[in-house]
């Protein structure tokens, strides 16, 4: 019997998350536009996963906004059940949504480790691509919950902006985006999937593969 993966166990549990989310949202309509980024990472890196494997520590991080995001979709970011947490920081806002934006900078490992093993640049090019790309990413994202919201209007359209009345909340998803991003970069520095002996032997099969192809 073949082992599964650490990515694949991960992928078997998103799916029966988000199948289970899926059920009986606050607003269909709102949970629709949520989930369509959620789905179109997820279908892309398991698209990907045969000609390029992440390491597990990149799976994971990923996977922490894909689980945040589809919680988020269910309730309406604004209306999740998470007053334990504002009230641990003392907020009156409800701080998923921050939550959920700093997750996104999480894919900044990711980048790094992708550019630096298929050997696109050095470390400190990759590490200011990825950087720059979530906050082109997270700048992106807010351009179309703005439009989202004009042309849906009504309660829906505020709910998916999730501004809760905040008006400097996009400058501050995108600085959430940022710092999320930095500190997994800082991670990466300590970790090197790159210098990863069995992650290059995954690497030197897939280029073989490909060489053949």
């Amino acid at each position: 019997m073949t082992r599964l993966a650490f990515p694949h166990w991960l992928a078997i549990a998103f799916l029966l998350f988000f199948a289970a989310l899926a059920v009986a949202p606050v607003s269909r309509t709102v949970w629709i536009a949520e989930v369509i980024p959620v789905a179109l990472v997820f279908i892309g890196l398991a698209l990907g996963y045969p000609r390029f494997r992440f390491s597990n520590t990149a799976y994971a991080l990923m996977a922490f906004w894909l689980f945040w995001h589809t919680i988020g979709g269910h309730y309406t970011f604004a209306n999740v059940p998470f007053d334990w947490f504002n009230g641990l920081i003392g907020s009156e806002r409800n701080q998923f949504d921050r939550i959920g934006h700093f997750s996104v900078g999480f894919y900044a490992y990711a980048c790094a480790e992708w550019m630096l093993r298929r050997g696109h640049c050095r470390y400190v090019p990759a590490n200011a691509f990825a950087l720059l790309l979530v906050m082109g990413i997270a700048a992106g994202y807010e351009i179309i919950e703005w439009w989202y919201a004009v042309l849906e209007g009504g309660d829906a359209g505020i709910e998916f902006l999730g501004s809760q009345g905040d008006i400097w909340d996009a400058q501050k998803d995108m600085l959430a985006d940022t710092l999320g991003a930095m500190c997994v970069l800082i991670l990466f520095a300590f970790v090197r999937p790159d210098r990863d002996p069995e992650l290059s032997a995954v690497d030197l099969l897939g280029n073989a593969r490909r060489m053949r192809t």
